[in-house]
């Protein structure tokens, strides 16, 4: 999926917005979903993510669930996202937190599959190229994409996943491409049905992933995908932020 993440957000030639760095304990809001109106229109700077060659996409909308508004997805046998452009300085803003919850887990998921590459949850964070650090094989490889889309494509992304039954902690590669590392949060159907509020530290699984100190960071998505396995699921995606690291 992540292939066609690049394809897709270097075509929708969404604006970026810079974050200042931040001070000890300062937190940027980067999806307020509590903020909006249920059945209205999404938080600014939200867009639909969509991909060639998938027709059926999953459906977002805002809801009320519990007295919060949060934006919930219905998947069947379909695939799309919800994307926000934004460039965020992960040495200023290191920490990513989030709420999710799941109705079910897939039964045929399997992360290190093509054919099971679907999770009921997941959220994106992707990082710019810099071409300062990279070889000069990359460099050029670089080159030509931006030649073709006309900008430079994600250089990398974490993939925070809800899965079907691999251990919390696990980090594999993307079957679909090494440019993407999945890290499961949440595992199994013990706490299916429940909200949970996730907190990580992404230049720590940046360097656990890729190794090396982690580029800026240059967007972050939902989605809810099920195109691979051809089964269904729903999810609800809370609010996002980061966080300053702590002194």
């Amino acid at each position: 999926m992540f292939l066609r993440w690049v394809a897709a957000s270097v075509f929708a030639g969404l604006v970026g917005a810079w974050a200042s760095p931040g001070v000890a304990g300062e937190v940027l809001p980067v999806a307020r979903f509590s903020a909006a109106r249920a059945g209205g229109e999404l938080p600014a700077g939200w867009e639909p993510l969509v991909f060639s060659g998938i027709d059926v996409h999953t459906d977002y909308r805002l809801v009320e669930d519990e007295g919060r508004v949060v934006v919930r997805a219905d998947s069947r046998a379909s695939a799309s996202g919800l994307v926000r452009q934004i460039e965020i300085d992960p040495i200023a803003y290191p920490i990513v937190e989030w709420r999710w919850r799941v109705a079910n887990v897939l039964e045929k998921g399997d992360l290190r599959r093509k054919s099971g590459d679907d999770y009921p949850a997941r959220l994106y964070i992707t990082f710019a190229y810099d071409p300062e650090q990279a070889s000069w094989l990359e460099r050029l490889r670089y080159e030509t994409l931006r030649l073709f889309y006309g900008e430079y494509p994600p250089a990398a992304a974490l993939n925070y996943i809800w899965d079907a039954r691999a251990p919390v902690g696990t980090v594999e590669p993307n079957p679909y491409t090494g440019q993407a590392r999945m890290i499961v949060v949440e595992s199994g159907e013990a706490h299916v049905g429940e909200w949970r509020v996730e907190r990580r530290n992404l230049r720590e699984d940046y360097a656990r992933a890729f190794g090396g100190e982690a580029p800026a960071i240059s967007g972050v998505a939902i989605m809810s995908d099920t195109d691979d396995t051809g089964e269904s699921a729903v999810a609800w995606f809370g609010d996002i932020s980061f966080h300053a690291a702590e002194d």
